[in-house]
């Protein structure tokens, strides 16, 4: 990524149609650049394009691919590992559940990775998946919760006509999670799918399995659970190995959103916020991203209430108006 380095100068942020939020910096010359909509199409999922692909579109579109199973809330490197090994056997497909904290009365959260950028970081994954890069494909978790593993594997053999799935060892299925990857492997071979199981990608931070985690299923996997607690303890250089990259906040500013200027700093408040960020603290060696290359440095403060850019080293950034617009702000190692 290209940096642009600026310093002695202001920094304006152009929102809700024209307002200038000035941020001091220090350095040399000044220069404008703006967030053109074409820029931001890498981390917008456009509602129009959502709508206009239907369900049953999204069903054919998967027959005769590769199916990764699992539950790819972060992202992480354990889920490209999957996406790899069915890009090696055909076209990639992630099957994910939309709807299970509903269904399963979980309490809601904040996702990893916000759901207007995860187009970003599947593309980001055709380099290690023979530059096809994995398509998302959401079921409601309340259609499939029922099914048996048998019914399950039915389902993907006659609804959606896949030819293989891709799971990890130690992956489980069906009505209360009854069937296991050896089950799945079976079940495959009875209705003609292949069937490819693959060791889970082990976390290199071992030390960290009995001193933090208790949950049975945690067995030094790589998991989005790890990812979570990386963030709640700030550690983002084991947030970034964990990923495979580095974190990326997604911020949505509408017409109606508080911004607060001072100095050397911009604040947003956390309602604002479309995934989850690290623990409260300060963040050097972060970034503010925007089109394919373009990277302003800053530092990141997270406190209970605001985001605080600061220290941003250019002068003006136009964010265009309309119904919303997203700052994606990258947090280095």
């Amino acid at each position: 990524m290209k940096q642009t380095m600026l310093m002695n100068q202001k920094l304006f942020v152009h929102v809700n149609g024209g307002i200038r939020l000035p941020i001091t910096v220090q350095g040399a010359s000044t220069r404008v650049l703006s967030l053109s909509s074409s820029d931001m199409k890498a981390t917008r999922q456009s509602q129009q394009e959502n709508d206009g692909t239907s369900r049953s579109q999204q069903l054919s579109s998967v027959a005769g691919g590769i199916v990764a199973l699992g539950k790819f809330d972060a992202l992480h490197i354990g889920h490209r590992e999957l996406a790899i090994q069915a890009a090696k056997a055909g076209t990639p497909f992630l099957l994910s559940f939309t709807g299970m904290a509903e269904v399963l009365g979980w309490e809601p959260r904040a996702p990893v990775v916000a759901k207007c950028d995860r187009e970003r970081v599947l593309s980001s994954w055709s380099a290690w998946c023979g530059e096809l890069t994995p398509t998302e494909l959401e079921v409601e978790f309340s259609k499939v919760r029922n099914l048996t593993p048998r019914q399950f594997v039915e389902k993907l053999s006659k609804e959606l006509g896949v030819r293989g799935v891709v799971a990890g060892k130690n992956y489980r299925f069906g009505y209360r999670a009854a069937g296991d990857a050896s089950e799945l492997s079976r079940l495959c071979g009875e209705y003609g799918i292949d069937a490819y199981i693959i060791n889970p990608v082990m976390d290199q931070k071992q030390s960290i399995l009995n001193r933090e985690f208790t949950d049975s299923k945690e067995r030094g996997q790589v998991s989005s659970t790890r990812v979570r607690y990386a963030l709640s303890e700030g550690d983002m250089k084991y947030v970034s190995e964990l990923l495979g990259r580095h974190h990326r906040l997604i911020l949505m500013l509408n017409d109606d959103q508080s911004l607060t200027s001072k100095k050397n700093t911009t604040s947003f408040p956390r309602s604002c916020l479309l995934n989850l960020p690290p623990k409260e603290g300060v963040y050097e060696n972060c970034s503010i991203v925007y089109g394919k290359e373009n990277v302003v440095p800053c530092r990141v403060v997270v406190d209970t209430d605001n985001i605080r850019l600061e220290s941003v080293e250019i002068d003006c950034i136009d964010i265009p108006s309309g119904d919303s617009r997203y700052l994606n702000i990258e947090f280095g190692a």
